[in-house]
């Protein structure tokens, strides 16, 4: 299984990103998928997470409302929708399938991982 995150870059606080986790192999439908961050000198922390089906998403609260996880199994992909944007979420944002069936926000419970996207949010 191979993830291929893309879609960071420079943005203005206020502005909106649109990251895409594209996902190699014929089972990605059956996987949780989630979304996490890591700022420098932080650890990765737990951003957003999607049921295989995409009907039930769950967000960490300082993206809440600002932030939409999606996915389309039939591309093999998984979105995260950035609006609002402001300077602390700037990081490397990574994709990760998850390794069970729970919702969890804890990284080790995933076991595969793109190679991260750099966003950054200028004041």
């Amino acid at each position: 299984v191979q993830l291929q995150a893309s879609g960071g870059g420079l943005v203005q606080a206020g502005g909106s990103l649109r990251l895409s986790c594209a996902a190699s192999g014929r089972t990605f439908s059956s996987y949780v998928m989630g979304w996490f961050r890591q700022a420098p000198g932080k650890e990765r922390e737990f951003v957003a997470v999607i049921s295989s089906s995409g009907s039930t998403k769950y967000y960490a609260d300082s993206v809440k409302g600002r932030f939409t996880i999606s996915r389309d199994n039939a591309k093999n992909t998984v979105y995260l929708q950035m609006n609002s944007l402001k300077p602390e979420d700037t990081a490397l944002y990574y994709c990760a399938r998850s390794s069970s069936s729970y919702f969890s926000r804890n990284p080790g419970d995933y076991d595969y991982w793109g190679q991260g996207t750099l966003v950054t949010v200028s004041s």
